[in-house]
């Protein structure tokens, strides 16, 4: 098994690596998808739509956090 402790003993760039760019790459995954559900739903239902999404959106990043 590798060691337990890489956190403590691991160089920075090495964890950032691991932890930072995997969890930015799932982040604009994740804002690119509310950009493609505002175009379906603002060509669907209208400036209406776009509202709630809109508002909703903060605290959906809220949950990913």
């Amino acid at each position: 098994m590798e060691n337990s402790n890489y956190l403590g003993t691991e160089k920075v760039g090495k964890l950032l690596q691991k932890f930072a760019i995997p969890c930015i790459c799932s982040l604009i995954i994740s804002c690119l998808y509310n950009i493609v559900d505002q175009i379906f739903v603002g060509s669907g239902v209208g400036y209406l739509g776009n509202a709630a999404t809109g508002v909703i959106f903060p605290i959906t990043v809220v949950g990913w956090g």
